[in-house]
């Protein structure tokens, strides 16, 4: 079976379909629940390193502190934003995927099925009733 982390946050409609599809292939995955554990500055270094992304790639803006603290503005280096994620969690843009065939921010969530080392065993129908898989288990 294949270890699989997610960060997730359960109130978010991408993360809940995320989470869905990685059950959909066969898998229980560990679920990281990063609001109410966040992560701690390495662990948040270690995943840009896995995810190739920057700091400021793994903000949130929406329903966030990030305008107020004018995370936007270039001033900010990837080690400054981080501290601001470590300090307010919400900043963490979700869900974020590790597995063993690599990491990805899984927005929007069928992104999440390039790193899956294991097929989808049926069907798929997101929230909001955008169908992703079919019944023989294939992308649409």
């Amino acid at each position: 079976m294949a270890n699989i982390t997610i960060y997730h946050n359960p109130a978010c409609g991408t993360s809940r379909n995320t989470l869905a599809m990685i059950r959909n292939s066969g898998v229980e995955p560990e679920v990281i629940e990063y609001l109410k554990t966040p992560l701690s500055k390495e662990r948040l270094q270690k995943l840009l390193a896995a995810l190739g992304l920057g700091a400021c790639d793994l903000l949130r803006q929406k329903g966030t502190p990030y305008d107020d603290l004018r995370l936007g503005d270039p001033k900010w280096t990837d080690d400054e934003l981080l501290d601001f994620i470590v300090q307010h969690p919400i900043l963490m843009n979700r869900p974020v995927v590790v597995t063993p065939m690599g990491a990805r921010l899984c927005r929007p969530s069928e992104l999440v099925l390039d790193p899956l080392p294991d097929p989808q065993q049926g069907a798929f129908t997101k929230e909001d009733g955008e169908v992703v898989i079919n019944a023989q288990g294939q992308r649409v």
